[in-house]
């Protein structure tokens, strides 16, 4: 069962970056850096954090890493201890077969993350109906965030009525709606919109390319007779990992224009910005390859991270990717937030 006050704040919407992962020169855990990025998070005034996820790297499951229940205890113990109040989202990511999720799931649970966020990712030999089963199995263990991964890093396509009958789950309490692709998503809204769920479900934007108008659109879809208006509220983003204070500002604007009948061109450049941004970082020229590397060389610029090293070798920038985080980050300097950064690292890091 959900937090009444975790619940209001999901419904709310707020920002929800997906939680990075700080490793050695010799791509070890570094326990230390790993507390400074949950701290600098928390903050920067998100309202939730999303540990054990793409942008944790899916391979800390992997028995040669065996970081996913480290990875997670980290996190948990630094909510904890920085006193993030009732209403702060935990939400802790799961993958894998109906077995190694439900596992997953209890572990979760049991050291307090309140939602799990659940991929799709890498079960390409599934039915949508087994998938369909798969989540139910979770949803009796945890509250779950649905996950619409982009095909680009091991998703798939799915169809309006898998959507529908997922939306039909007791227990599922969101959906982060991330295949980069407008026809897709709309797809997720107008099933949840369709279900017998609606109210019941809040709607994230995971697409990077597309978070500003995500978050200004309203949805109007024929239910019936009626037609039913329904928001992304809020997101849940490997983007929002880096320069989230600035983030967090940013939406406060976003919320309070979602009310308007008109939006600003101004906003509308501003996500075009972001997109840019996103594309420096997440590198879809290459097929994504250096999404990750390219987030935590932006977190290593800013002293957060000793390095922009991922768990296996082959996950680098792609050539030609520090120049173009060299180009946003002198294109867009209202973006950034590298004083705050750099006023808080030694707090961060306990060196003061």
């Amino acid at each position: 069962m959900l937090k009444e006050a975790v619940k209001r704040k999901l419904h709310e919407g707020t920002v929800i970056p997906a939680h990075p992962l700080a490793l050695t020169a010799e791509r070890k855990l570094d326990e230390t850096g790993q507390r400074a990025l949950t701290r600098y998070y928390i903050d920067a005034g998100v309202g939730g954090i999303a540990v054990g996820v793409h942008t944790t790297q899916f391979e800390i499951r992997d028995r040669q890493f065996n970081l996913f229940e480290p990875v997670l205890n980290l996190a948990m113990e630094e909510m904890e201890n920085w006193n993030v109040g009732d209403s702060f989202i935990k939400i802790a990511g799961i993958c894998g077969p109906v077995d190694q999720a439900v596992a997953e799931a209890k572990f979760s649970k049991a050291v307090g993350y309140d939602l799990g966020l659940l991929s799709m990712g890498g079960l390409q030999d599934l039915t949508e109906d087994e998938l369909i089963y798969r989540v139910e199995k979770v949803a009796e263990v945890i509250p779950v965030f649905g996950f619409y991964l982009q095909p680009s890093v091991g998703g798939r396509v799915f169809s309006y009525d898998f959507w529908q009958k997922f939306a039909n789950i007791e227990n599922v309490q969101a959906i982060k709606i991330a295949p980069f692709n407008r026809y897709n998503s709309f797809d997720v809204v107008r099933a949840v919109c369709n279900s017998e769920r609606n109210e019941e479900i809040a709607l994230y934007t995971g697409n990077d390319d597309n978070i500003v108008s995500d978050l200004l659109t309203t949805y109007k879809v024929s239910v019936g007779d009626n037609k039913l208006k329904k928001k992304i509220v809020g997101g849940l983003l490997g983007h929002w990992s880096v320069w989230t204070k600035r983030v967090v500002e940013i939406f406060e604007k976003i919320k309070e224009a979602q009310g308007n009948e008109s939006i600003s061109s101004e906003l509308l450049t501003l996500g075009q910005e972001i997109t840019d941004a996103n594309a420096a970082f997440f590198d879809p020229s290459n097929g994504f390859k250096g999404s990750i590397a390219g987030i935590n060389e932006v977190l290593a610029r800013q002293g957060l991270l000793k390095g922009n090293w991922c768990l296996l070798e082959r996950e680098a920038l792609s050539p030609g990717q520090a120049e173009e985080i060299d180009r946003v980050y002198a294109e867009y300097p209202h973006l950034h937030d590298d004083e705050f950064v750099k006023t808080n690292l030694a707090k961060w890091f306990n060196e003061e």
